[in-house]
């Protein structure tokens, strides 16, 4: 039995969790935290941290963890570099999922668009596009964010230099070494994410759609399982899944 606590329990991830965790036999939720209330009078209960809050939260909450010797499941996107470096060092001292997605099928995708990119090469130009709720505070999102990084890393480029957040104006001829970046937002959209590769006289696009938090909820669920009683270090959902 998995013992494990929400934070951020009264989000729309957070009431995910708690409803998917309750039709798991080997998952306990012992603690239930959100904003005002106190993590640290409740952690020592449990064998791991999922957080689904704010980017502000993040950091203490990792520090937290570290201080007691917790694992940490982080879903939470939208921290500056430096902040995610600070994150990213508690992970000494603890075991860490860190994914921008939970769900299978998106890191299928994250797969798939490496395997893609290698195989198509230079002479593709590289778009991505995604759409979530009216109601998403970041942009663009974390997942598009991992999907940025994997086309410039196979071509061994630095994000900053090639990607391009839409287009507006004589902005002149696509150049072959960017990469477009679109965010969408409407609606009550769970996440919707495409990778297109274009050259001419064809087009391979990569979608994934999501209908329900659940999908993300059950597979943060599962990195906590994975990742309880590992050694300290740095993990992302393609270790959980056995992709890397």
């Amino acid at each position: 039995m998995t013992k494990i606590i929400i934070n951020g329990y009264k989000g729309r991830m957070g009431c995910a969790l708690l409803s998917c965790a309750a039709r798991m036999n080997d998952v306990a939720v012992v603690g239930q935290v959100d904003q005002g209330d106190d993590l640290s009078a409740v952690i020592g209960d449990a064998d791991a941290v999922i957080d689904f809050s704010f980017h502000e939260i993040t950091l203490p909450t990792a520090r937290l963890c570290a201080e007691h010797g917790k694992a940490l499941v982080i879903g939470t996107t939208g921290h500056e570099e430096t902040v995610r470096q600070q994150i990213a060092d508690c992970a000494k001292s603890i075991p860490m999922v860190w994914a921008s997605n939970y769900s299978t099928g998106v890191n299928t995708l994250f797969w798939l668009t490496r395997k893609a990119a290698e195989i198509l090469g230079p002479g593709f130009d590289r778009e991505v596009i995604e759409m979530h709720h009216r109601l998403k505070r970041d942009a663009p999102s974390g997942t598009a964010a991992t999907l940025l990084e994997i086309l410039a890393d196979v071509q061994q480029q630095r994000v900053k230099d090639v990607v391009r957040h839409g287009r507006e104006g004589i902005v002149g001829e696509r150049t072959d070494e960017e990469i477009g970046m679109h965010s969408l937002r409407g609606g009550d959209v769970v996440g919707d994410h495409t990778v297109m590769f274009s050259t001419n006289g064809e087009r391979l696009e990569l979608t994934h759609k999501a209908s329900s938090r659940d999908t993300f909820a059950n597979g943060a669920l599962r990195a906590a399982k994975w990742v309880t009683g590992k050694l300290a270090g740095l993990y992302s959902m393609q270790n959980v899944l056995g992709l890397e």
